[in-house]
């Protein structure tokens, strides 16, 4: 992950925030991901769907009191003004706005009677750049209407929609609550196919590990330990929600839809158990490549000793013969300069022969 843009991200959001004011104070707290808001509504029951892109935030007024189905989603929280109306118009509590407007939010499940508030990640793979992207997805439940607010455009809600345009959710007769569900188990579903991208990284690092690791192994190590990181912390505490979710007892929540809220928890432990694997299978990377290069480390120093224990006696011979005295016995011999050869490459030939005895080399 790059770590200049999660600096460029961590300065863009101090400047949004504001210390010191009181709870409920409605302030954009992220990064501006589009310029322009956009609203879409599927309204729909068992004699068809109505799919519609609104103008305004007022638009969705008329949505609440229906007896179909309906789906708004926002897309864009920069401009407070529309969070505060569909606020104001649907009674949602000013905390749950601060919340839907912060987007440093971990996820969570708030049951607030009137409506059910939850609070999920979705993540995003880029592969032109290889780095693993966050955006925060906020839903409100309640009878007849699922209201989601995202923070740009695009996202992993394309199959509930293709579902429903083709009729595979109005013809179970499900109401909101089945909506919701769809849309956290598509979220859900999501974080496989992000592990999946994850596995086949560690694959392919584990073959370069044990061929030529180097600096750029050693970064993509710690790259995916950021990413694993990031996936943890999206989904350990989903589990959580999606627990509550599925054990507590809101109206909004009908029998027949606990039984799916069951298997998307066991989705969201399925998860989990992925993301750990991963997460001990690159730490257990990290923890042989730093093996491998001090075992590189230990051959390098052990060839140089080596290099190093043969020189000593041939230096300190040739130290001795290089002192000017002038009375030494061999300085005027005929064979001397051929004799002190001689010993010294025999004594580096049987340092050899040691070593080798000694499995040293």
């Amino acid at each position: 992950m790059d770590i200049s843009k999660i600096r460029i991200n961590k300065a863009k959001r101090k400047k949004h925030r504001k210390p010191g004011m009181p709870p409920g104070t409605l302030v954009h707290v992220g990064e501006k991901k589009v310029e322009k808001v956009r609203i879409r509504v599927m309204d729909y029951d068992d004699s068809g769907l109505s799919e519609n892109e609104l103008d305004s935030i007022e638009d969705t007024f008329p949505y609440r009191d229906k007896s179909s189905v309906t789906w708004i989603n926002i897309d864009g929280l920069h401009v407070v003004d529309n969070i505060q109306k569909i606020g104001s118009h649907f009674e949602i509590h000013p905390l749950v706005l601060e919340d839907i407007l912060n987007t440093g939010h971990r996820p969570k499940m708030e049951d607030n009677e009137d409506y059910i508030y939850i609070v999920l990640k979705m993540l995003y793979y880029q592969p032109d750049n290889n780095n693993l992207e966050v955006e925060q997805i906020s839903i409100i439940l309640g009878e007849n209407y699922v209201i989601t607010f995202q923070e740009r455009e695009g996202d992993v809600f394309n199959p509930v929609r293709e579902r429903i345009r083709t009729g595979k959710i109005r013809t179970l007769k499900r109401k909101s609550d089945y909506l919701a569900y769809a849309l956290v188990d598509a979220v859900v579903d999501n974080y496989f196919l992000i592990l999946e991208r994850m596995g086949e990284s560690i694959e392919d690092l584990e073959e370069e590990l044990l061929q030529d690791p180097g600096q750029r192994t050693l970064k993509q190590i710690y790259s995916l330990k950021n990413k694993m990181l990031l996936i943890r912390k999206s989904i350990w505490p989903l589990r959580e929600a999606i627990s509550a979710l599925e054990r507590g007892d809101s109206p909004l929540i009908r029998e027949s839809t606990h039984i799916y809220l069951n298997d998307v928890y066991d989705h969201t432990i399925q998860v989990i158990d992925t993301m750990e694997t991963y997460r001990d299978m690159v730490s257990g990377m990290l923890d042989t490549y730093l093996s491998i290069v001090s075992n590189r480390m230990n051959e390098i120093m052990k060839v140089l000793t080596i290099i190093a224990t043969i020189f000593i006696p041939l230096t300190f011979i040739a130290g001795i013969y290089g002192m000017n005295f002038q009375y030494m016995p061999e300085l005027k011999s005929h064979y001397g300069y051929f004799a002190v050869w001689t010993v010294m490459i025999a004594i580096a030939v049987v340092m050899v022969l040691f070593f080798k005895r000694k499995k040293w080399l």
